[in-house]
């Protein structure tokens, strides 16, 4: 295990692992033992009981949280014509088609999300190989390719989130930053907590969650008790 900086111990001496805490205090202790000097985020981890290796227990999707990221994302637009007017008019960073191909062909990345209406995704996936990776790929499921850009954008302006389970069953989700109130973040956390309860695939047997952390970007996860935030809710 990598040697852990002291304030990182100090602050892990604040939670109990042994504990699940009422989501409220998760998220207060979350806050409190962020030992970045920058307004680090907030994450939430879930690890669900699916097995991602089976087609029908997938969970893949995007959500709009109430109270957005405290991050605004760049977003790049593959359209042409009038749907390239209305991507500009709904407030995309680039937008554009062939040029920005060649670009990112380049190593071009200055950008967060691309959405892509589907008379373009003959060319955009021809990128595969180079934004697979790196998670960027346009995809239906997460409203990214459609033609309907205006709303795309504005949504991923508004703190859209895009949310996708790994190999071993975990999804991660930034809820907000640090200096966000705790409210705002509670918000967030239901949003995705109830999206996510939403998509449970039929197939799935046993406990679907598992497990749920919220942490900070560089401080220690906190668990959450899922069972006192439904009661309060």
């Amino acid at each position: 295990m990598a040697k852990r900086g002291k304030k990182y111990v100090e602050a892990a001496k604040l939670v109990d692992r042994t504990k699940a805490y009422p989501v409220a205090e998760a998220i207060e202790l979350a806050k409190k033992t962020s030992t970045a000097k920058f307004d680090a985020t907030v994450e939430v981890a879930f690890r669900l009981g699916v097995d991602p290796k089976k087609a029908d227990q997938q969970i893949r999707g995007a959500v709009v949280l109430p109270n957005g990221t405290g991050k605004t994302q760049r977003v790049l637009v593959f359209a042409k014509g009038e749907k390239a007017k209305e991507a500009e008019a709904a407030g995309a960073d680039y937008v554009g088609d062939s040029d920005y191909i060649t670009k990112i062909t380049q190593g071009w990345f200055e950008f967060d999300v691309i959405v892509a209406t589907p008379d373009m995704m003959g060319e955009v996936g021809k990128l595969g190989r180079v934004l697979g990776p790196k998670g960027l790929m346009p995809n239906p499921k997460t409203g990214t390719v459609t033609f309907d850009v205006d709303k795309a954008v504005k949504e991923i302006k508004a703190g859209k989130v895009e949310y996708r389970v790994d190999k071993a069953g975990n999804i991660h989700v930034p809820i907000g930053k640090i200096s966000f109130e705790d409210q705002k973040l509670a918000e967030n956390f239901t949003t995705i907590y109830e999206t996510l309860l939403k998509v449970k695939p039929a197939a799935a047997k046993g406990t679907y969650m598992k497990n749920i952390a919220v942490s900070s970007t560089m401080g220690p996860g906190v668990k959450v008790d899922a069972s006192t935030f439904v009661a309060s809710k």
